[in-house]
């Protein structure tokens, strides 16, 4: 049945060759997984051996490690595939794996610094240098926004406003946003044009006359380079956890959520097209509250 099944999707539906090498691995785990439970007739599955399998998969065997939620979920996909073929084909009477649901992916919640490791990032004490002026604009920049580093580094000296404490960020898809920018954030960025941005844009004679984070050579900035900015300054803060370049947009969105801001406007701030890719942050809040709820309740464990 699983060869006819295969030649079903590679005749009848088109299946690339790599996905059906992929379920034919997955398939003949499932009949290996069967056989031992001494079922050798399709028609004698049932539901419970379905999610039986589908349980061996997460929890693996002494052939097989356990796999990942994304990697059991689509060998269930080429399970139910298979019942289903076999019942309306007429080869079995019921379809045992209708009901059974490939297990859901776990949610890669962001991770954000605590605010006491935020404050100690950007309130150290101030390294001498043109660089370091200029790491102190973009670090409060990046916290005051939550701007992703690739829209930093695409700002123009013509996005920011230090009047009306506005930048201009250039998201995804072309899309522009107007996000309100921090006192201390525009208080950086003002110390890092006057003393040290005509510095650098001489090195650089006129190439990167635009662009608002300069290099060392007055280049515009790369990604690459803020990546390691952050980096850098986050060893000197001595932040033991890992950073990331969205370390600091994590962090401000979860802060805002858990100073009580909507999570729509959040949406906002971040330029994310929809509401559900900014709720993964509410789970961090509430994860957070259930655990202080876990420490601090008399009665949180009785």
């Amino acid at each position: 049945m699983v060869t006819a099944y295969l030649d079903h999707l590679a005749v009848e539906r088109g299946t690339a060759r790599n996905t059906l090498d992929s379920y034919a691995r997955d398939l003949r785990r499932y009949t290996e997984h069967l056989a031992r439970a001494g079922i050798e007739d399709f028609r004698r599955v049932g539901e419970a051996d379905v999610a039986g399998f589908g349980a061996a998969l997460r929890e693996g065997d002494d052939e097989h490690p356990p796999l990942a939620a994304s990697s059991a979920a689509r060998a269930l996909v080429a399970v139910r595939g298979l019942h289903r073929f076999a019942h309306l084909d007429g080869i079995t009477d019921d379809d045992p794996a209708r009901e059974v649901r490939p297990p859901a992916a776990a949610k890669r919640l962001p991770k954000a610094l605590p605010v006491d490791d935020v404050l100690r990032l950007l309130n150290m004490p101030p390294a001498e240098g043109e660089r370091a002026l200029r790491d102190r604009a973009l670090l409060e920049l990046l916290y005051s926004t939550g701007a992703r580093i690739s829209e930093a580094v695409g700002l123009d000296l013509d996005d920011m406003d230090a009047r009306d404490r506005t930048a201009l960020l250039d998201g995804k898809g072309g899309k522009q946003r107007l996000v309100p920018v921090g006192k201390p954030a525009v208080a950086a960025l003002e110390a890092y044009l006057v003393r040290a941005r005509p510095a650098l844009a001489a090195r650089g004679g006129g190439t990167g006359t635009a662009a608002l984070f300069l290099n060392a050579r007055g280049g515009r900035l790369s990604r690459q380079g803020a990546w390691q900015v952050l980096k850098t300054n986050a060893e000197r803060a001595g932040i033991s956890a890992s950073v990331s370049p969205h370390t600091l947009r994590h962090s401000f969105a979860t802060h805002l959520l858990e100073g009580g801001a909507d999570v729509r406007v959040v949406q906002e701030l971040l330029g994310h097209a929809s509401v559900t890719t900014t709720q993964v942050y509410t789970l961090v809040t509430v994860n957070t509250l259930r655990e202080i709820y876990a420490h601090a309740h008399p009665r949180a464990l009785g």
